[in-house]
């Protein structure tokens, strides 16, 4: 492991401290906001259960076929509660952002969907099994009449293959295969999936449409996922999209396999991006350009322009380095709660490896910050890799931090942040090592997923509380 900290003469275009405003001071984000949303969660799952039992879903159950029957009609409402609690969470809905972050949000959304999808297979099952048990027609002949002669069924077949597609695509295994560009694209038939099954859920669902309270129930919750999605997801960035354009200033490599881009214009001062914080980019030029990808802030905000950092590992990220200044640009966001608002404690941590070290320079940047506060922790396999490692080094030397490289190839046979050279330590021993009093920092990080869990496991066990360990996924 090798120590590096800037001298006070090195200088750099862009890297020192730039005229730009000076940010608010750091709010916490009220946790209570993540456990309200949690509650108001369980509660729409409450009510189905109330609404259900009030619509003598209990009384039905005195024959097999009633049970059958009525079970299916119980799983095929919470399906379509759960359904729309997963829409809703990936809505970008800023409070639910700020609550959760949206890697955590992600990770909910995975969880959710699959209970939702696995409650909608038992739906489909139970009932057809209970109408086969109370008629004639047998299992198939009950299946064929119930796609063929209820209103809005072959609409809820297709809108069930739409979803099918959907979960299958995201199992890791399957994302392991597929592009990002190609996955995010069957992704988006989720919605379609969702709409498809609407109709037959208010033509013959007896719950929707059995009273006042139940109707007004049902509608509400669809009518609240749609406009969440149509607000957040397309109104709002739609509006600041129009009111101010947004255009690429500059693109430059930035080391090898690397482009920094700089965008500016009007636009960006309508949104409130803290250092740290990922929006979700468009540029428009070319085929491509309605897929939105997400890139971290690699510097902090000024009110006037915007800058990300990131590595060549796809389509997307390639055609980065082909921009040209003027592109027109397309922001959704910020999101992420990896940002001095979630700070916890004066002493800071930035571990940051590979590219992942974009948002911690920008965080480095922007932390309001004393002489030793701040400690920055680059992981790179060599120098000729340590992307932003010059600015990095003369924002350190600015703000009196401390830029610590730690380069190598990862050590072989465990799960492990550490470069082969170290791996006669533990990862807590080696953490413990570069900082001796870690158990007393924020610790920030970002990287790639092992080895960010590696890092969690590091600080939790040297004594760092949880909620002082603060990190974004960008794979879901």
């Amino acid at each position: 492991m090798t120590t590096s900290i800037a001298s006070p003469g090195d200088a750099f275009s862009g890297a020192g401290p730039r005229h730009r405003r000076t940010p608010a001071a750091p709010r916490p984000v009220p946790r209570w906001w993540r456990d309200a949303t949690a509650g108001a969660g369980w509660a729409v799952l409450l009510a189905v259960v109330a609404l259900w039992v009030a619509g003598g879903g209990l009384q039905a159950m005195s024959t097999l076929a009633g049970a059958l029957t009525s079970t299916g009609r119980l799983t095929g409402l919470l399906a379509s509660a759960l359904l729309l609690v997963q829409v809703t969470l990936m809505a970008r809905v800023p409070w639910l952002e700020q609550a959760w972050g949206q890697d955590e949000l992600a990770r909910v959304h995975r969880l959710v969907g699959l209970t939702s999808f696995t409650l909608l297979l038992t739906h489909i099952v139970l009932v057809t099994a209970g109408y086969a048990a109370s008629g004639p027609l047998g299992l198939w002949g009950t299946t064929w009449d119930l796609a063929v002669s209820y209103p809005g069924m072959l609409l809820a077949w297709a809108g069930t293959a739409a979803l099918v597609m959907v979960v299958l695509t995201s199992l890791r295994a399957a994302r392991r295969r597929l592009r990002y560009e190609s996955w995010h694209l069957v992704h988006l038939y989720g919605y379609l999936g969702a709409g498809l099954v609407l109709p037959h859920q208010l033509w013959t669902g007896a719950d929707f449409v059995d009273g006042p309270v139940a109707t007004a129930f049902w509608w509400g919750l669809w009518a609240l996922a749609a406009l969440a999605v149509l607000l957040f997801r397309l109104g709002l960035p739609l509006w600041r999209s129009l009111r101010g354009p947004v255009r690429v200033l500059e693109v430059r490599p930035e080391g090898p396999g690397a482009t920094t881009v700089t965008v500016g214009g009007a636009g960006v001062g309508y949104l409130p991006v803290r250092a740290g914080q990922f929006l979700q980019w468009r540029f428009l030029d070319g085929p491509g350009w309605s897929r939105a990808h997400p890139y971290s802030v690699s510097a902090a905000p000024d009110g006037r322009t915007l800058r990300l950092t990131a590595a060549r590992v796809g389509d997307g990220t390639a055609r980065l380095a082909g921009l040209r200044p003027g592109t027109r640009v397309l922001l959704e966001g910020p999101y992420g709660r990896m940002h001095a608002g979630v700070r916890t404690r004066r002493k800071v941590l930035l571990m940051g490896s590979g590219i992942g070290i974009a948002p911690m320079r920008a965080l480095l940047e922007e932390l309001p910050q004393e002489p030793g506060d701040v400690t920055v922790v680059h992981r790179v396999r060599s120098r000729e890799e340590a992307v932003l490692a010059d600015e990095l080094r003369s924002l350190a030397a600015t703000r009196g931090a401390r830029y610590v490289q730690v380069e190598g190839r990862r050590v072989a046979g465990r799960e492990s942040w550490l470069p082969t050279q170290a791996a006669h330590l533990s990862d807590v021993q080696a953490l413990r090592e570069l900082v001796p009093d870690v158990a007393e920092h924020d610790v920030y990080v970002c990287g790639s997923d092992g080895w960010m869990h590696a890092v969690r496991t590091a600080a939790l066990d040297a004594g760092v509380p949880a909620p002082a360990i603060h990190l974004e996924r960008f794979t879901y």
